[in-house]
């Protein structure tokens, strides 16, 4: 079982870690105001930390929607990009990944993959959704051994994949403050999971795991979409040295059909409701219903709802943009 930090008497601290890479919609707001609960019921420290290194994908726009939005539902922080760029902005923190990259690669833990998804895909014996995760043969491990990481490209000007060399057997196992004991199988469920496709080490799953470290995060509350990929975050924890936060999964925001918040289900973006005349505490009303800690049409603030905050009465089942709330909302 997988130790994670004991606060003892020292603050919790939390983050909240938006992608500019959209705008923020209800189910965005609904983690965010979860982690932000969590934190600020304990008198916690909280930071808001933008992971912007999705490059494709990232909106030059949204960075800074995002923190409008967020200001405007009533959430605030101790410290983020508003105060410190260089610190809480990940794309402005390259240099950094790459150390902690050069230390997985002098301890023999990373190789380059240069295998694209449907390579993956065709040696797996049954078909795989297109965001389902896949677990990595080996393929390139020890295929690359005098290469030029850092400046080779593929020919269609694909960077290589950083992939950990995962050799554990056995199960890795921890626990969630929702989920309970969460176990998965070392190289049936993990395998060589990758890190990072660029050269200096700048990917999701490196750079967020040594910016909880270096930031000094104790709790991580976010969807749960990311619940199986923990196992992968904390064996990257564990090769570092680093300790492993509290990991709190919830539920997502989900229409009718079960599939995440998309266009054809509404326009749920906070900016639009705010354009619509909707106010933070109608918002912030159904965030909490959605969580069991308010009557439907209920107007709070988060901080009405500091006393209300208990992971043990909270609602475990995905919330459901339900005909209810898309009248509420006129969506």
């Amino acid at each position: 079982m997988i130790k994670q930090v004991q606060n003892g008497n020292q603050p919790i601290v939390g983050r909240l870690a938006p992608s500019p890479t959209g705008a923020l919609h209800l189910g965005n707001a609904r983690s965010f105001l979860l982690a932000w609960l969590s934190v600020r019921s304990r008198n916690g420290r909280l930071i808001v930390r933008m992971e912007d290194l999705d490059h494709p994908k990232v909106k030059p726009w949204a960075a800074t929607a995002a923190l409008d939005d967020l200001r405007w539902l009533g959430l605030d922080w101790d410290a983020g990009p508003d105060t410190d760029a260089s610190k809480y902005i990940q794309s402005n923190r390259r240099a950094i990944y790459g150390k902690y990259l050069e230390q997985l690669l002098d301890k023999g833990l990373v190789y380059p993959c240069v295998c694209s998804r449907n390579e993956i895909e065709n040696v797996q014996s049954a078909p795989h959704r297109e965001d389902q995760r896949l677990i990595y043969n080996g393929t390139c491990r020890g295929r690359f051994s005098n290469w030029d990481s850092a400046t080779a490209m593929l020919p269609d000007g694909r960077l290589p994949v950083w992939r950990f060399k995962l050799e554990k057997q056995g199960r890795s196992c921890f626990v969630d403050a929702i989920r309970g004991e969460c176990e998965a199988d070392y190289q049936a469920d993990i395998g060589d999971f990758a890190l990072a496709r660029d050269p200096l080490g700048a990917g999701y799953t490196l750079a967020h795991v040594v910016d909880d470290y270096l930031m000094g995060v104790t709790e991580v509350l976010r969807g749960d979409d990311l619940l199986e990929a923990t196992h992968s975050h904390i064996v990257l924890q564990q090769a570092l040295g680093f300790p492993t936060p509290q990991y709190v999964h919830v539920p997502l925001v989900v229409a009718e059909d079960g599939r995440r918040l998309a266009k054809r289900h509404g326009d749920t973006r906070i900016a639009m409701l705010r354009e619509k005349g909707f106010t933070p505490p109608q918002v912030i009303g159904i965030l909490a219903w959605w969580c069991g800690w308010a009557e439907f049409g209920e107007e709070l603030m988060p901080e009405d709802l500091l006393a209300r905050f208990d992971l043990a009465i909270f609602i475990r089942e995905q919330a459901v943009l339900t005909p209810q709330v898309k009248e509420y909302f006129k969506l």
